[in-house]
């Protein structure tokens, strides 16, 4: 199979959930292209005898009268009765006349498995094109092409061209995949942790059914508890947007793993923010928009869906640990630190209960070690210590959630029956009480590895999921409590519709226009004036306050201090007068620039000083970019990134995401920052890139000088292009 495009695929409207909902569920399949020689045909066939498909395979191949022990059929219009799916194996150049014959024989859907169309260049995308357009005309709705299609577990068919590791277990978990081939790791993972799965689909090249359509379809499926996706574009941010909030709104976590980074494109480099808002960037502040998990590894990506599939999702961060090891105790609070997940002490009460059932040598305490001593000695009761221990701190009210290491399970099961029973007595019971538990309660095992045939079948009788090692457990408990805390977070109110301007500029404007744009927008600029002659410096500059900095003001003269068209901490007269002359003949060295003058500026010290910026994604459109500025943005790259519009909340909020965030909250016996005041005013400066329309290319002021409740823009620099067409 040929990789799938990375451009983007025709539009071809909304596909309803109703028409997605029979596209997903066929009773009866047809293979066309099925001999006893194709391995694709083979696949299918044995996927839907894996999953239990009881509705029948109807074999079309225009020269074979049998395939796969079944009477074949030389057309789809030679069917007795239209199939609900065909799976068209036919080549690349015969797949349009095959999508014809079955409009004709009523046939409304497709997967195409084929290759070289949208992937394989103009050509290719021309093919593809046309191939849309027959099946529209035909009433078909088209999976694919260069693609292997889908398994639904639990309406139980598989018109799915790779084998299915079996046994395959119906669960919460639905899967979308912009991979064909990775379908078959993915189905493995889920096959060695048991976890099951709702629907598992491959897109193809998304000719006509999209990633987002898929998610759509997932968010209102009643099997699927959590969506996971595994995603090398987002072609159509808007449709994917509007599926996510679907989803959002449906209480179903969305998961994915966003694969390829690529340098920043079409951006300006005469800015900072077009290289801090790089593709992968602004994907990851798109998706945290949207509350959807992002992830690293395959192994995250299904582990968190398992937690969020089958657990009851935390709602605090203050996690209680119970282990039977000193060294798991160690690991999991090394790793709840860097989630962010809080360890607190037992209440008082929980102590007392846990500490009758420890061996004497044991200490009470979160995390927990309830030590293997319970090994070495005979079993008089079906419950352990730490079950025990479990059972007080489920009732515990300083704890959101509680992390249970203290069950494993032999890969077969005790030959001694006494030790069986009591052995699977107290998994029944570990369940129970997990299910009472007025705080959700997650089992989890120490490492990632498969779960043992005996233990799948145990812990699926009573309902148990166990989470797959420390490493993944702990990241996907990050993940699940932060979904739920973000979840919370309050819709954006209040997000002005701003008016647009004309602009006449293409490049980089002036510092005294783009001073007076963030000035009409509200935003506050240092005192400063524009000076034609070096006695009018000295008096702006006692206008201003002493002392001042003088700058060239040319829209052709970006880099100021490279050609010493800068002078600081000015204070005297002649000093005034010195460094005018000096600045103004530096820009006799750019050959073309246009003067409009010299910039005064009052001199600023102390504070902190922030970078707050807007460029342009080709895709997304426009980012905010928040971080440390001045000379810090480059050396400690602190950024954090927010697509546009956002309101003065959520610009709040991006700034509590810096690593230096703690600089806003007064440090060294600086004042600490008003945030409402910096939040309105970065909102402000949002709004007045956001004025230029699809001319803006970067806004950026850098920097933004914040000393508690004064706030300035010291430097500024815009940038404006033609007007770009509506897409």
């Amino acid at each position: 199979m040929a990789e799938r495009p990375s451009t983007g695929r025709p539009g071809t409207g909304r596909l309803t959930t109703e028409r997605l909902r029979e596209f997903f569920a066929p009773q009866s399949i047809a293979i066309v292209g099925a001999s006893d020689t194709s391995g694709w045909a083979r696949f299918v066939a044995l996927s839907s005898t894996a999953i239990g498909f009881t509705g029948p395979l109807l074999p079309v191949h225009p020269r074979h009268a049998t395939a796969l022990g079944r009477p074949a059929v030389p057309s789809l219009r030679d069917l007795a009765e239209p199939a609900d799916l065909a799976f068209i194996m036919a080549p690349t150049h015969a797949v349009e006349s095959v999508l014809q014959d079955a409009g004709a024989a009523g046939v409304r859907s497709a997967i195409v498995l084929a290759s070289g169309f949208r992937e394989a260049g103009p050509e290719g995308r021309a093919l593809e094109d046309r191939l849309v357009a027959c099946a529209r005309d035909q009433g078909v709705t088209l999976l694919g092409p260069n693609c292997l299609g889908f398994l639904n577990a639990h309406a139980r068919t598989a018109p799915f061209a790779l084998t299915i590791p079996l046994p395959l277990t119906p669960g919460p978990v639905g899967i979308a995949l912009q991979s064909g081939a990775l379908a078959s790791v993915v189905l493995g993972f889920l096959r060695a942790r048991a976890i099951g799965v709702s629907t598992l689909a491959t897109v193809g090249n998304e000719a006509m059914i999209s990633t987002a359509d898929v998610l759509q379809y997932l968010a209102e499926d009643p099997d699927t508890r959590v969506i996971c996706l595994f995603l090398e574009e987002i072609g159509d941010p808007v449709a994917f947007a509007r599926a996510a909030r679907a989803a959002e709104q449906a209480g179903k976590p969305i998961v994915a793993l966003k694969v390829g980074s690529s340098p920043a494109g079409q951006q300006s480099a005469l800015a900072h923010t077009g290289a801090v808002a790089g593709d992968d960037a602004v994907v990851s502040a798109f998706l945290a928009d949207l509350n959807v998990i992002r992830v690293t590894s395959l192994e995250e990506l299904l582990v968190t869906g398992a937690l969020l599939g089958y657990a009851r999702w935390p709602a605090g961060r203050r996690m209680g640990v119970l282990t039977v090891s000193g060294g798991a105790c160690d690991l999991i609070a090394d790793r709840a630190a860097v989630q962010g997940l809080d360890i607190p002490p037992f209440a008082a009460a929980t102590v007392d209960a846990i500490a009758p059932h420890m061996p004497s040598f044991a200490t009470v305490r979160n995390p927990l070690d309830a030590t293997g001593y319970v090994l070495a000695n005979s079993r008089t009761s079906v419950l352990t210590p730490v079950d025990h221990a479990l059972d007080a701190a489920a009732g515990d009210p300083g704890l959101d959630l509680v992390l249970f290491a203290g069950l494993s399970l032999p890969d077969t099961r005790p030959p001694d029956e006494r030790l069986a029973a009591a052995l699977e007595a107290r998994v029944a019971w570990v369940a129970q009480r997990i299910s009472s538990s007025p705080v959700p309660v997650i089992p989890i095992g120490v490492t990632c590895t498969d779960v043992s045939p005996y233990a799948r079948e145990v812990l699926g009788r009573h309902g148990l999921h166990q989470l797959g090692g420390i490493e993944f457990g702990l990241a996907a408990v990050g993940h699940a409590v932060r979904w739920t805390t973000r979840r919370q977070r309050p819709v954006q109110e209040g997000v002005r519709k701003v008016a647009p301007r004309a602009v006449s500029v293409t490049g980089p404007w002036s510092e005294a226009r783009a001073r007076d744009l963030l000035a009409d927008a509200g935003v506050p600029v240092v005192p400063g004036e524009l000076v034609t002659s070096a006695d009018d410096a000295v008096r702006a500059a006692h206008r201003a306050g002493l002392p001042v900095a003088l700058k060239i003001c040319s829209a052709q003269i970006t880099h100021k201090s490279d050609i010493g068209g800068v002078a600081l901490n000015l204070c005297a007269d002649d000093e005034i007068r010195a460094a005018y002359d000096r600045v103004r003949a530096a820009a006799d060295q750019v050959p073309g620039a246009e003067v409009d003058g010299v910039l005064v500026t009052t001199m600023r010290s102390g504070g902190t000083e922030l970078l707050a910026g807007v460029t342009v994604d080709p895709a997304f459109g426009p980012v905010l970019a928040v971080g440390l500025g001045g000379v810090w943005v480059e050396v400690l790259a602190d950024t954090a990134l927010r697509l546009l519009p956002a309101d003065q909340a959520a610009v709040k909020q991006l700034l509590g995401e810096l690593r230096g965030a703690p600089l806003l909250h007064g440090v060294r016996g600086n004042p600490p920052a008003d945030l409402d005041a910096l939040a309105g005013v970065i909102t402000a400066i949002a709004d007045a890139a956001l004025s230029l329309g699809s001319a803006l290319r970067t806004l950026e002021v850098n920097p933004l000088r914040v000393a508690g409740t004064q706030i300035e823009a010291l430097d500024v620099l815009v940038v404006t292009g033609p007007a770009r067409d509506p897409q």
